[in-house]
């Protein structure tokens, strides 16, 4: 007996999973608090579409905003970029972002900086 396999571009799609929702909102706010974060204090008009524009990606996420509040305050500690990404994290605050989960989120966002000055893992050592 002889089997014949055909690949079908249109069925490997299927196959995987598709990105996480959660993730590309995370991906959405984190670029639209950056993109409305300054250098210098947001004038009050600046902060309202900034806040309206935040609030309308999170729709009643929240948690996500806190998300993407700890990590821009924790990953950006210590580096040029700072003030700015606590301006951006501010606006989340604005936006709604829930307070008590962004320690945490701080915390994982110092642990990516971290992570992101290790080298990467290259399977160890070959003799």
């Amino acid at each position: 007996m002889f089997i014949v396999s055909v690949f079908d571009a249109g069925l490997v799609a299927r196959d995987r999973p598709g990105p996480d929702h959660d993730r590309l909102t995370v991906a959405r706010l984190s670029a639209v608090a950056q993109r409305h974060a300054r250098w210098r204090e947001l004038t009050e008009a600046e902060t309202a579409v900034a806040v309206a524009e935040l609030r309308e990606t999170a729709g009643d996420r929240s948690d996500l905003l806190a998300e993407v509040a700890g990590i821009m305050i924790g990953a950006s500690e210590g580096e040029l970029d700072e003030p700015r990404s606590k301006a951006a994290a501010q606006l989340c605050i604005a936006a709604g972002a829930e307070e008590d989960p962004i320690p945490g989120w701080i915390e994982q966002g110092r642990r990516r900086r971290e992570n992101a000055g290790r080298p990467p893992f290259s399977g160890g050592m070959r003799a």
